[in-house]
Parts: structure tokens; sequence; C-alpha cells
């Protein structure tokens, strides 16, 4: 999702729309959107299009009482055990944030990972999330933690993953700085998640912004040198993805 790696080099988005009614008929509401070219979906540090480049996309209302829902999508290029091929990932969202200190914000919600495909077998899965983030000046550090409680699609196995992410705008620049550092426990057989129950990711890298587009320039890699290319990929699939690999992002944002 957006959660993608790639993710980290968007642009803020900006606002598309608010309702023409008193404040007290109605609260503010404010749509954003992207839409994204990379040179390569990286999930978890983990190729979902096969290292091949990806279309992305977002939408996402804001509620100004914290309430937010949106949905995140991205071309994909793999395929199941049961023989479903997957071309597209599509993630819905759902959560709440709120500022609880100066400068530090909670982020709560519940993620649905959406896979449309041709054949049978169970693909899609619930992760609830949790975030908090702090900002200084221009700096701001983002630590979460992701929980996939058993579900079919994962083998009847739960998932964790934790991660944090920093970053910094360059004062009187349109340049930005982040980082990525992730690790995954889990049983399941998820690429992402990692084949060996215990997987780093990470990534470091930066954008360039030119009113809406944003340029990135991310390293991305794991310590898991080979991996099931399919989120429930059997024992036959390609293994590739994990790699370490430069990628490359061209977002919009509206």
């Amino acid at each position: 999702m957006r959660k993608s790696i790639i993710g980290l080099s968007a642009v803020s988005l900006l606002a598309l729309a608010t309702p023409a009614f008193a404040e007290d008929e109605m609260p503010a509401i404010k749509i954003t959107g992207s839409a994204a070219l990379v040179s390569d979906y990286r999930f978890r540090g983990f190729s979902q299009s096969g290292e091949n480049a990806a279309v992305q996309g977002s939408i996402n209302i804001n509620h100004e009482s914290g309430f937010y829902v949106g949905t995140w999508a991205s071309s994909i290029n793999l395929s199941s055990s049961t023989g479903a091929d997957l071309a597209t990932e599509i993630d819905i969202y759902a959560g709440y944030t709120k500022a609880v200190a100066l400068g530090v914000t909670v982020d709560v919600g519940l993620l649905y990972y959406l896979y449309p495909k041709k054949g049978g077998g169970d693909t899609d899965f619930f992760e609830p999330y949790v975030n908090l983030t702090g900002a200084i000046g221009p700096a701001t550090v983002k630590v979460g933690v992701n929980y996939a409680w058993a579900q079919s699609a994962l083998g009847d196995n739960s998932a964790i993953y934790f991660h944090a992410e920093p970053s910094i705008a360059i004062p009187g620049t349109p340049l930005s700085l982040d980082a990525h550092v992730g690790y995954s426990v889990s049983d399941t057989a998820l690429g992402g998640y990692g084949a060996d129950h215990h997987v780093w990711d990470y990534s470091i890298g930066g954008a360039v912004a030119y009113k809406n587009l944003s340029f990135g320039v991310h390293y991305v890699d794991t310590d898991e040198q080979r991996y099931r290319s399919a989120p429930l990929a059997g024992s036959g699939a390609e293994d590739m993805g994990a790699d370490g690999a430069v990628i490359f992002s061209l977002t919009a944002s509206f």
C-alpha cells in the first residue's frame, strides 16, 4: 500500500475539495490522491511486480475529526499456489488519527489487501496497524506495527511487522531525505513477511519535488537472499526480488 516502500518518497498530497457548508453544519472533508510510476514495486523489501515497473494510484478522504478512509492500488505480477494469476493489488483502509501531544500523532486503522484474480483460492486478508509519528521542525520519525491475525489466505497463521521511518525536508530546497527499517515475524508463506519467518528490510533515499510532482530514488534491500515470489506461492515458485536494488519513482499528487 501505501503503504509500500516507494510510498516513502511521495510528496504531500494536496486538498481537492472542501464542502461549501457552514462549519456548524458539516465538518471539513479533504480529498487527496496520487498517481505513480515505479521501476519496481517493493512491499517490505520484496518485489511484487517481478522486478518490473508498476503503475500505482491512491485516493484518500480525511474528515477533520481525524477519521479517514481510502484506497491504494498497484499493478503486480504474482501467481498464487492455487494457480490464480494476480495482476492487481487493491488496498482498502480506514482509520483514525489524533494529536496526543505537541508534535506527536497516533494513527490506528485497518487494512484490507484485495487481489482480484483469475482462478480460485483465498488471497485476501486483513491487517490492523498502529503508527506513532513525532515531528520536530522539518524532521519526522514514524514508528509502527502491523499485525495480521490467522486467516486462510495466510495459511491460518498470523504475522507481525515492526517498522520505523525517519525523514527530513531540507529547508529552502525541494529535497527530502528518508529511510526505512522493518522486521517481519511470521509462519506464513506471504512474500514480504519472508520465507524464513524472520526478515529485516530497509531502504534509504530521497525525493525532489516540483509543484505537484515528486521524483524519488531509493536503495531497497532485505537480509533474505531468496524468497517465494508470490504471496501464497508453492515450492515451485521462482525465487526473486529480495536482493538489493535502486528503485525509481515518479509521483503526481492532486
